[in-house]
C-alpha cells in the first residue's frame, strides 16, 4: 500500500499587470475607435443633432459595454489603461443614461454630447499614449 495522497496545492491566480500595454494592435485599435467616437460625438454636436434612441436594445447594448469596462478596468494593475478603461466606461455610462433617460432637456442632452466628444477624445490620446509605451515592468511567470 502507498503512503497518504497530499493535495496539491493550488496557488491563486495572478492578473496581468498589463491587458494592452506592449500590444500595439490593440492600442492602435484603441485610439482609432475612440478617435472615430469623438468625431461622431462631435459631428452631433456641431450639426445640431441630439436625438437619442431610447429603444431597448440601445439600454441593453450600453448596459453590457459598461459592465465590461468595469471588469476590465478590476482586471488590469497599469494606471493608464485603468485611466483608458474608465473613460470609455464613463462614456458608456453617459450612453446609457441618455438611453434610458428619454425626458432629458435637449440642453442637458447637448452638454452630455459635448463631454462624451472630450472624453472619447481623451481616451484614444491615452490610447496612443499606451500604444507608444512598454509595459512599464516585466511580469514574472510564477512557478
Amino acid at each position: 500500500m502507498e503512503g497518504p495522497v497530499t493535495p496539491v496545492q493550488i496557488s491563486p491566480r495572478q492578473k496581468p499587470a498589463h491587458l494592452v500595454c506592449g500590444m500595439p494592435l490593440w492600442g492602435v485599435t484603441g485610439t482609432l475607435v475612440c478617435s472615430y467616437l469623438a468625431w461622431l460625438s462631435y459631428s452631433h454636436v456641431r450639426s445640431g443633432q441630439f436625438d437619442w434612441p431610447h429603444d431597448g436594445w440601445s439600454i441593453a447594448s450600453y448596459g453590457v459595454w459598461v459592465l465590461l469596462m468595469a471588469g476590465l478596468i478590476s482586471e488590469t494593475r497599469c494606471l493608464r489603461e485603468r485611466m483608458f478603461f474608465a473613460l470609455v466606461m464613463i462614456n458608456f455610462a453617459m450612453g446609457f443614461t441618455l438611453a434610458s433617460w428619454d425626458k432629458a432637456a435637449l440642453s442637458t442632452v447637448r452638454e452630455m454630447r459635448v463631454i462624451t466628444s472630450m472624453s472619447w477624445a481623451l481616451a484614444a490620446l491615452i490610447s496612443l499614449a499606451i500604444t507608444f509605451s512598454g509595459t512599464g515592468q516585466k511580469v514574472q511567470n510564477a512557478k
